[in-house]
């Protein structure tokens, strides 16, 4: 990322970037142009989910250079079913939350099902909550030609957008539950989707389960970064929900997910170990009181 100088000044009085550690390369802000730059060079990077201060600020430490905060919270923070319950109020909190705590990754604001759809007017309305009260560097909405509209007015605006097509969570109902997208000849629909996400000034778009081949190929037509989850490996950037990567949720994964951790393991046997003191009364010891 060298067009960005080490330290960023922000205008008006905003302060600069936090210092790096002494020896260490220089802490430089994720933008969307660095995305586009990366893909031009051949390099990928990565994307995680994120919700809140300590996550955000492991993940922007390990080098993640994109996180969002995604409306898949509804799910794996909230104890819903699936993203579709999820509101703006809901997710405001947890992007500002990540915003306050990264000083390197780029946050993403998750727009929830039912707050873009209606109109242009209405998701640029709730993309600017998500900027003004969010602190998102920007917003992802769902959806290939029929939302080209949406982005078009966001982006005219001065919100950066990423885009979202193959299958979409929001649409599972629509599109008779978590399907593989974009098969046979469904694959030019994809492109179709990709391409129209791009003309209408997307700065990035995530493929979800589509088949990698197809993946492939819109990755090599297009101008702009793609982001697969389920995939394949030719996409210019990656994502993953970290609960699924980290092994924190138990049950039947998508095939697509590679575990990385057992954090479930490890917080279980520490929660036991806690749980087994108390009522043996081994902690608190004498050097945990005053």
């Amino acid at each position: 990322m060298s067009s960005t100088t080490p330290e960023e000044t922000a205008p008006y009085g905003g302060g600069t970037a936090p210092a790096a550690a002494p020896g260490s390369a220089p802490i430089r802000r994720v933008r969307t142009h660095h995305l586009r730059e990366l893909k031009q060079r051949g390099e990928r990077f990565s994307m995680l989910t994120s919700y809140d201060q300590l996550t955000a600020q492991v993940f922007d430490e390990a080098g993640v250079e994109v996180l969002l905060v995604g409306d898949s919270a509804s799910n794996n923070v909230l104890g819903n079913s699936t993203s579709i319950p999820v509101t703006v109020d809901e997710l405001l909190p947890l992007t500002r939350a990540v915003s306050r705590s990264v000083s390197r990754a780029l946050v993403v604001g998750d727009l929830p099902f039912g707050s873009y759809q209606a109109s242009p007017e209405q998701g640029y309305l709730t993309a600017v909550r998500f900027m003004k009260e969010g602190g998102a560097h920007c917003v992802k909405l769902e959806g290939g030609v029929e939302m080209a509209p949406q982005i078009e007015k966001m982006t005219r605006g001065g919100i950066p957008v990423m885009a979202h097509i193959g299958f979409t969570p929001q649409s599972e109902h629509a599109l008779g539950g978590y399907r593989v997208q974009g098969r046979g000849d469904a694959a030019e629909r994809i492109l179709r989707d990709a391409l129209a996400v791009q003309d209408a000034g997307a700065f990035s778009v995530v493929m979800e389960m589509v088949p990698g081949d197809v993946a492939a190929e819109v990755t090599a037509k297009l101008e702009i970064p793609t982001i697969g989850i389920g995939a394949g490996n030719q996409c210019d950037g990656q994502v993953l929900v970290w609960q699924d990567a980290f092994g924190l949720r138990t049950g039947k994964l998508p095939r697509f997910v590679k575990q990385y951790a057992d954090l479930r393991s490890v917080l279980l046997d520490a929660a036991r170990a806690y749980d087994s003191e108390v009522k043996s009364g081994a902690f608190p010891a004498p050097e945990h009181t005053f």
